[in-house]
């Protein structure tokens, strides 16, 4: 069974770029996009990754990090990331362990992660390539925010 909105987002601890770890209970209360992609350095992945690095700035002023997926060892993962300059992690999922929990026949996937821990959106439509599919999930994140901050809250 898959990752569906609604659901809690499956833990994880992955190796990612330049030495760096990435895990669910280090981003504990924290927003983010967690994106799953098949192999680096190719036209669909770069052009995803690609577009996440140039809304970082943007992404960042909103609380959300990014966290990019594939099932490549390290060392091509770090590769494609210095070619690009692409400064947010890319983790590897060489067992498929968080893939595994997350993924349905797509090879792509994205997820946005609530502070709470909660997965508010997913996208697999793999018709959408590269900076549409970021755009996409951005856009459920900032959906996601008006609509909490449009709620009527309770009077005590």
């Amino acid at each position: 069974m898959s990752v569906q909105e609604g659901d809690v987002a499956p833990a994880f601890s992955l190796p990612a770029s330049f030495g760096r770890t990435v895990s669910s209970a280090a981003l504990k209360g924290k927003p983010y996009i967690l994106y799953f992609y098949p192999k680096a350095d190719t036209s669909g992945c770069t052009k995803e990754a690609c577009a996440f690095q140039e809304a970082l700035p943007q992404l960042g002023t909103l609380g959300l990090e990014v966290i990019g997926v594939s099932p490549d060892p390290i060392k091509p993962i770090e590769k494609f990331a210095a070619k690009y300059n692409l400064t947010f992690p890319l983790a590897s999922d060489e067992t498929k362990e968080a893939a595994g929990k997350a993924m349905r026949r797509s090879h792509f996937r994205d997820f946005l992660i609530s502070h709470s821990k909660s997965v508010r959106a997913a996208f697999s439509q793999t018709r959408l390539q590269g900076a549409d599919r970021a755009i996409l999930t951005v856009a459920a994140f900032v959906r996601m925010r008006l609509l909490h901050a449009t709620k009527p809250r309770a009077h005590t």
